[in-house]
């Protein structure tokens, strides 16, 4: 399950659903529902960024839903939790946060399903909630980038731009001791993170600051905004 979550953060919606329907084939409980389902749509493994077969998508999802009904009124976090990201690759968003939030009852704790709620919250142009959610998140997981990203893509949509600033000089900082640490970080989200300061910079009218983000001189930046490095 943390595998679809992952390939949906990144943009591979075919591996996400590819992943979520493996998820069901393997587990004891619903394996079954698969084997009922003789001639659903297969799914091919390519590492892609294309939008997933809407057939396939469908299927899986009624598999989903299938195993929910058998369930009952009784929550299985990590179902929910399937069913929100497939209600989120199908552009269904209230259903998605009506999911993540069901998932969330029986782990409150949880900071990766906080942050997929928020992103959920977000691309539902619900951004103070998404603000809310991320916040959480990072109350559980103080260290967690995803999310100190996705808050400074929310506070951008309120206009908040210095709180935007703010996370993402935060979450490079936490970067760069990964690094130091000898911890791989995600050369992916790194890149965004600089793009995403650099447009936060430009809508301050920050022009000196914005010189420093181009260079890639994350010291003088976090100086700027009285934040430790």
């Amino acid at each position: 399950m943390a595998l679809a979550v992952s390939y949906t953060n990144t943009g591979h919606q075919q591996d996400a659903c590819e992943a979520l329907k493996n998820w069901i084939k393997q587990n004891p409980k619903y394996k079954y529902l698969v084997k009922s389902k003789k001639g659903s749509p297969g799914l091919t493994r390519r590492m892609s960024k294309s939008p997933v077969d809407s057939s396939v998508l469908e299927g899986v999802k009624e598999l989903y839903l299938e195993a929910a009904h058998q369930n009952g009124d009784v929550i299985d976090p990590d179902l929910q939790t399937g069913l929100g990201v497939l209600f989120h690759l199908s552009g269904e968003f209230n259903r998605a946060i009506d999911a993540f939030n069901a998932a969330l009852t029986v782990r409150p704790e949880d900071y990766s399903l906080w942050n997929r709620l928020g992103a959920t919250l977000a691309n539902g142009d619900r951004s103070e909630e998404a603000v809310e959610a991320y916040t959480r998140a990072l109350e559980i997981q103080p260290g967690f980038i995803w999310s100190r990203y996705n808050l400074g893509i929310s506070c951008i949509n309120l206009g908040a731009y210095r709180e935007v600033v703010s996370n993402f000089l935060t979450a490079l900082s936490l970067q760069r001791k990964s690094r130091n640490q000898q911890q791989v970080p995600h050369p992916a989200i790194s890149g965004n993170i600089w793009a995403a300061l650099r447009i936060a910079l430009s809508l301050m009218d920050q022009p000196e600051l914005f010189q420093a983000a181009n260079l890639g001189d994350l010291d003088v930046l976090l100086r700027a905004f009285n934040l430790d490095p």
